[in-house]
């Protein structure tokens, strides 16, 4: 099975991580996506989440039936931080792991990538497919290359992806919602109507706060306030 890892705090998941999974699907003629909500993201210290269950809840709500997606909770356990590369380990130990797996990232990931845990290994793991930033095209992100990444390139272990995209994050979704704001069209509307539901993202609304580190799979894909695995 040829499939695509997304992961993300997902806090909330929207539009514009649907669009990115959808387009990375149709690119590499996905069996599969993949979306893997992370419990203690590392790279986003001092921030204050939505309980794991809530946002894994979202995604399963977002992506509901729909042929082609899927979604895990093997981030769940929230003892320990969600390294990309131990995460890729274990999912990709699991009975039912894909043969040909892609980690999907944003351009801004993969130039954090180095800071990562054993990046190498995440590489050897996986193969990378990269979207570009907003207003940014493939071309523009090929010539944003390190050396190294361009090596990766040559060899086949990254693709560079392309097609529309939505410049949209998870932080504008939050901050429209404290405002009392329209989320029509920005996130699915069972999600909206869940975040209604559940009081979510207002100030009063409990969360559970997130401990230092650095580089979990959870990256927010197509979301501008960190935007793609560690």
């Amino acid at each position: 099975m040829r499939a695509g890892i997304l992961g993300g705090t997902f806090d909330p998941v929207h539009l514009g991580h649907l669009l990115l999974a959808e387009q990375a699907r149709e690119a590499l003629t996905l069996d599969q996506v993949i979306l893997v909500p992370a419990a203690r993201p590392p790279h986003k210290p001092g921030r204050i989440l939505t309980p794991y269950d809530l946002r894994l809840e979202m995604v399963r709500l977002a992506v509901g039936d729909t042929e082609g997606f899927g979604v895990s909770a093997i981030e769940r356990d929230p003892a320990r931080p969600s390294w990309t590369v131990e995460t890729l380990r274990r999912l990709l130990a699991q009975p039912e792991a894909p043969k040909e797996p892609w980690l999907l990232l944003g351009a801004d990931s993969l130039e954090e990538l180095p800071t990562w845990r054993e990046p190498e290994e995440i590489v050897r793991l996986v193969r990378l497919a990269v979207y570009p930033r907003p207003r940014w095209n493939a071309a523009t992100t090929q010539a944003a290359l390190s050396p190294a990444q361009e090596a990766w390139r040559a060899a086949g272990r990254l693709v560079l992806l392309d097609g529309p995209r939505l410049a949209l994050s998870s932080s504008e979704i939050r901050e429209r919602t404290r405002q009392g704001r329209s989320l029509r069209f920005l996130v699915p509307e069972q999600v909206r109507s869940f975040i209604t539901v559940h009081g979510l993202y207002r100030d009063d609304t409990p969360g559970e706060p997130l401990q230092q580190g650095g580089g979990s799979l959870s990256s927010d894909g197509a979301e501008s306030d960190s935007t793609a695995p560690r």
